[in-house]
């Protein structure tokens, strides 16, 4: 066995999911009102509720307190906006890094290197529960193919970032999760792996796994109905305008899949820059109201307060509710662009319905 982990320094043994979802379990009410949640998100991807779904929240969550302190000013907010925008919580744990940098709360909680992954999930899946137990449904990114044994019984939707849109091992893991799952065009713009990606998951398939007792398994999937493209921008432009929406539906279209789109307002299409995100869904809100029934939601990365911040050396240093990694508009604005365009959503069906396109 010399040949054998020549660089692997050392193997820590994981709490298993069943043991995890034993120290932090669904009761009765919480588990009604996910698979209520649940149900409301497919019933918008697919077309069968007009309201928009709205995925708004940090760009990474690292301070648990801070992260319920913004839950609850979000519930607030989001029974203001019932009628039109149905809310749920950006939550995500797990950080794609092209190069290095902190890979989010459930690989670092400490933020310090010392990758406590097991205190990370613990911590994960008891605030995703403090979260739920608000009234607030929580969104994760899907990284980690492991990940979601521990956590994914808690989700109303998910998402497949572009970095790993184009992993067969994602669109598998996509096809049998239980949640709407939106995968992102690729960093380049391109469309086309994206639609792919969810036509592939849409089918049946098979990938190796580990189940609750921590064993590895074969899970064999029936396809997900729910899958929908997430427009992010490219390197070299946004892609929200209308004619992007509108070539991102015909391609879906001819590629036989439902077209449901979610409009990102950060990333590509801010062109990185956090106060650009109420243009986007400006944009978002005028489409809509001239009658594009493809867009089916938006995503904001908001926090607390605007803005980021890099990890100091000393934590002590860190500011309260500013994100770590992408910047994110501040709670007031949040708040003011919301509000606005709800009732600018309002006006146009008070007035008629959705306006047709001219």
């Amino acid at each position: 066995m010399a040949n054998v982990d020549i660089r692997i320094r050392s193997i820590e043994s994981l709490a298993t999911p069943d043991e995890l979802v034993a120290m932090f379990p669904v009761d009765a009410q919480t588990g009604a009102f996910i698979r209520q949640t649940r149900q409301t998100v497919n019933d918008i991807i697919q077309g069968r509720d007009r309201r928009l779904l709205a995925i708004v929240g940090p760009c990474s969550l690292h301070d648990p307190n801070a992260a319920l302190a913004y839950a609850k000013r979000l519930k607030v907010l989001a029974e203001q906006v019932a009628d039109e925008f149905f809310v749920v919580m950006r939550t995500y744990f797990e950080k794609p890094r092209t190069v290095g940098g902190w890979k989010g709360l459930i690989l670092d909680p400490n933020m310090d290197g010392s990758y406590d992954i097991g205190g990370g999930i613990t911590l994960a899946r008891s605030l995703l529960l403090q979260i739920i137990q608000l009234g607030l449904p929580v969104g994760c990114e899907v990284l980690d193919p492991i990940i979601p044994q521990y956590i994914d019984e808690l989700m109303s939707w998910s998402s497949i970032g572009a970095r790993t849109t184009e992993s067969q091992i994602h669109r598998n893991l996509a096809s049998g999760l239980s949640v709407a799952v939106g995968f992102k065009n690729s960093t380049s713009g391109e469309l086309i792996n994206a639609v792919n990606a969810i036509k592939s998951a849409t089918q049946p398939a098979s990938f190796i796994g580990m189940d609750g007792k921590g064993a590895s398994a074969i899970f064999r999937t029936t396809g997900n109905d729910c899958c929908h493209l997430i427009l992010r921008g490219g390197d070299q432009s946004p892609n929200y305008y209308e004619d992007d929406v509108e070539a991102a539906r015909l391609l879906m279209e001819r590629e036989g899949v439902n077209p449901a789109i979610i409009i990102d307002c950060s990333h590509a299409n801010s062109r990185k820059n956090y106060d650009r995100q109420k243009r986007v869904l400006r944009s978002v809100i005028d489409q809509v109201s001239w009658g594009e029934k493809a867009i089916r939601g938006f995503m904001l990365e908001s926090n607390l307060n605007p803005g980021c911040q890099k990890i100091p050396s000393n934590l002590s240093e860190l500011k309260y509710g500013v994100s770590v990694t992408d910047a994110c508009i501040g709670w007031e604005e949040t708040e003011r662009i919301l509000l606005h365009a709800c009732e600018m959503l309002r006006k146009a069906r008070l007035e008629g319905g959705s306006i047709q396109p001219l």
